[in-house]
């Protein structure tokens, strides 16, 4: 990797974004539209549930803009560069996740069948779209010079 330190810089704010953004839509699907909350039904509640549809869009929106901040600032625009960085920020994101999500408990945290099997097919797209997103941004700087 060109830069790890840009690489990482860039990787964990499109994470930390994508996921305020998560937070922040089912915040206002339960303030603003009434929508309910865990502790008003099954699972995570529908003001949750209503913003899953929306989280590969929330990745393929800020993931690859990030990439391609790195990519460029990083200097060593080649292809090479582009599937290392996404092989990396794509496995960071699962191991992430599974620490974050499912095995630190927390109000917001999940069981293994609840992030793995009852998030489908979303989890899926969304890391389909992260390790995706070093290798967009690689075409689109390639293609646009």
């Amino acid at each position: 990797m060109a830069r790890i330190g840009l690489s990482m810089g860039c990787y964990w704010a499109a994470y930390g974004i994508v996921t305020l953004v998560g937070i922040l839509h089912t915040c206002y699907n339960i303030l603003v539209l009434g929508m309910g909350t865990m502790k008003e039904g099954p699972g995570m509640g529908e003001g949750y549930e209503r913003t899953k549809p929306w989280h590969p869009l929330y990745n393929l929106l800020i993931f690859p803009f990030f990439a391609w901040l790195y990519l460029r600032g990083a200097g060593a625009v080649s292809w090479r560069e582009a599937a290392a960085t996404a092989l990396l920020w794509g496995t960071l994101t699962v191991v992430v996740d599974l620490v974050g999500w499912v095995l630190i408990k927390h109000p917001w945290s999940l069981t293994p069948r609840a992030f793995y099997l009852d998030y489908q097919p979303w989890i899926t797209l969304i890391y389909i779209t992260i390790y995706a997103s070093p290798l967009l941004a690689f075409g689109w700087i390639y293609f646009t010079r």
